[in-house]
């Protein structure tokens, strides 16, 4: 009898140690901007850190506007590959999935919404943000159509309404969205939405993934100094803005040799451009349009067009910016308000750049020697063709070119050339000679 309670009390100390689950670790990311190659590379380094420290879930918390259509085929590809299920929940309240961030929400493992948000607004369209023509927009549409409605099919969602979302841009609140299966879990934190999804199980894989409110143990993800830089140049003003002043840089130390700091400054400008440049969908048109607008402003200093080179400069400028960028989703595109702006102040300063040097060329040289020519000089000793005068202050050898004209002492002079260090005069009273020198 005595060994039966031993053994009972040795089972009433273990029962609640084993009976006590593991916790669920699920690290969250937030990606509340548009979609790019920046957020592409953060939502990859989340899932590998996710991995390496073991978690159970990687949850993305979402508020975007849209984004680079490529990026988003690659997150999407990387949450279907996923080893570990990917829950998105669209949030805090006034936050939007819109665009390319619909597509987000249709791949992962779990969506939830929280109150006041919205998602939709997926059809693609052009560089300047207007509909594309009839036949490229049900290429393109066709295409994207085929994406959502695939992986919305194989999560059990509302495929029909993803697909209206691409081919009518349609939007719906929080609370539409879940009668209409669109999400599974409404939900005003993160933490709530976890939980949610714990209590309804979670399609993973050939299985559900089941756990406690309990047991939830939910970490960040710091995306670090690296993502935040690379978030602000992948932005395509920024970029834009960086290749002006590149260009700008550039061009002032090329007209004024010397001046060190705009080259310098031109040259940080313009290489961090081209990085920013070479990942994003760039048209090379675009860039060699910017170029030659420069060359024109350039040659403006060389050739007399009175101002036709450097309107055709302008209008490279802004061609070239307008087709500067490239994808269906029309985060990328400039928009206008944005262009006048900097080619304004852009071409404002090139143009008093190019004043400036043509000036400059264009001025009789105010230093030297040959800054004489045209003064009245007063002659101090003279014999012959040959005596000194009084210029400036200062005595200097001269002669005279009229064989019929012999100065006076005190008489005032004109000087009408230099040869080497003796001065060409002439009286006051005559038209002056032609420049010998």
């Amino acid at each position: 009898m005595a060994r039966l309670t031993l053994v009972l009390f040795a089972l009433l100390l273990v029962l609640p140690l084993s009976a006590q689950a593991a916790p669920f670790r699920v690290l969250r990311v937030d990606l509340d901007a548009a979609i790019s190659p920046a957020q592409e590379e953060m939502f990859g380094a989340a899932l590998n850190e996710c991995l390496d420290r073991k978690c159970d879930m990687l949850l993305l918390v979402l508020d975007t506007p849209g984004g680079l259509g490529e990026s988003m085929r690659r997150m999407v590809k990387a949450m279907l590959n996923s080893r570990v299920p990917v829950g998105v929940w669209v949030g805090p309240s006034g936050a939007r999935a819109a665009s390319a961030g619909v597509f987000l929400v249709a791949a992962s493992s779990v969506a939830g919404m929280a109150p006041q948000t919205t998602i939709g607004a997926a059809s693609p369209v052009n560089l300047g943000g207007k509909d594309m023509d009839e036949t490229m927009a049900r290429k393109v549409q066709n295409d994207f159509m085929s994406l959502v409605r695939g992986v919305a099919e194989a999560k059990g969602r509302n495929a029909a309404w993803y697909a209206e979302a691409v081919e009518k841009s349609v939007s719906i609140t929080a609370h539409e969205a879940l009668k209409a299966r669109v999400v599974e879990i409404a939900a005003g934190t993160p933490e709530e939405f976890v939980a949610g999804a714990g209590e309804r199980g979670i399609p993973f894989k050939d299985g559900t993934v089941v756990f406690s409110r309990d047991d939830i143990r939910l970490e960040s993800h710091d995306p670090g100094f690296r993502y935040r830089l690379l978030s602000w140049l992948m932005h395509p003003q920024i970029a834009y803005l960086l290749l002006l002043g590149g260009m700008l840089g550039l061009f002032i130390e090329i007209t004024h040799p010397g001046t060190v700091f705009p080259g310098v400054f031109g040259g940080i400008c313009l290489l961090v451009s081209m990085y920013a440049l070479s990942v994003l969908p760039t048209n090379i048109a675009g860039i060699l349009l910017i170029l030659f607008g420069l060359v024109l402003f350039g040659l403006e200093i060389k050739i007399v067009s009175y101002g036709l080179l450097s309107v055709g400069g302008v209008s490279c400028l802004f061609f070239g910016t307008v087709i500067l960028f490239r994808d269906e989703f029309g985060y990328l595109p400039i928009p206008l308000s944005a262009i006048f702006g900097p080619l304004i102040f852009f071409t404002v300063v090139v143009g008093f750049v190019v004043y400036l040097v043509a000036k400059a060329q264009r001025k009789k040289q105010a230093s030297g020697m040959v800054s004489m020519i045209g003064l009245t000089g007063r002659v101090r000793h003279w014999s012959g063709k040959t005596g000194t005068i009084l210029v400036r202050g200062e005595i200097w050898a001269a002669k005279v070119l009229q064989s019929d004209f012999t100065p006076l002492v005190e008489q005032e002079v004109k000087v009408v050339g230099i040869s080497g260090l003796t001065l060409d005069i002439e009286p006051c009273n005559q038209e002056p000679l032609a420049d010998k020198g």
